[in-house]
């Protein structure tokens, strides 16, 4: 508590939007974002459902993911940002199973690359997936799927380029560790979802007995 005060003293917080000190997102500028209230199921071979609580074309949820995702790299960004799929999960009229916690349930985040991880300095899939274990009490593993082929950045390519691009990018590190478990992949962004769908695909292949994606924001 000290310490997140000296730091709030030294460094303090202003709203990306309206400037206001206290907080990356103040909470007038949160009310203006049109959070998700129903729940539009997705279901593909080996991605089950996939939860997000916004549009990515909202100029406010892509500013904030832009301000976490690239420089200056506002880490602590991960609070506000889980919040808001937090919220999404509160106010929908059918409340996911796994917002009361549950055993078989384990939060992965989607892996980097070890030199994009070294260019940012943290995974921010994994930021979300702290935050969200937190709350839901549900263990978050972020050992097991790893990245293990360089890829070109997503966003720079055609859907078919993006699966093509992914393929074969993921694996499973410790199989037992997910062998018949729910899991809750969390990554920030679902455009085309090939990176999710991959995901998916290496965890349901290696023993997983769902997968379920989570993301702040669907374009």
């Amino acid at each position: 508590m000290i310490r997140n005060f000296l730091l709030d003293l030294l460094f303090p917080k202003f709203c990306f939007s309206c400037q206001r000190e206290g907080s990356y997102l103040c909470k007038d500028c949160k009310a203006t974002l049109d959070i998700l209230r129903s729940h539009q199921k997705y279901n593909t071979e080996h991605l089950k459902d996939l939860y997000w609580a916004l549009p990515y074309q909202n100029p406010l949820v892509k500013n904030l993911i832009g301000k976490f995702k690239y420089k200056p790299f506002v880490r602590s960004l991960s609070k506000p940002l889980s919040l808001l799929i937090i919220n999404h999960f509160q106010l929908i009229e059918n409340p996911p199973s796994f917002l009361g916690g549950g055993s078989e349930f384990i939060l992965i985040p989607v892996p980097l690359e070890k030199r994009r991880l070294k260019w940012r300095g943290f995974n921010q899939a994994e930021e979300l997936a702290k935050e969200l274990s937190k709350f839901l009490k549900i263990p978050m593993v972020g050992n097991c799927l790893l990245k293990i082929k360089n890829t070109f950045p997503q966003v720079e390519l055609s859907e078919e380029e993006r699966e093509k691009n992914v393929l074969g990018a993921f694996l499973v590190k410790n199989k037992n560790g997910i062998k018949g478990k729910k899991i809750l992949l969390v990554d920030d962004i679902f455009t085309t979802g090939s990176t999710l769908k991959e995901c998916a695909r290496v965890l349901k292949e290696s023993g997983a007995r769902e997968v379920v994606g989570v993301v702040i924001a669907r374009g």
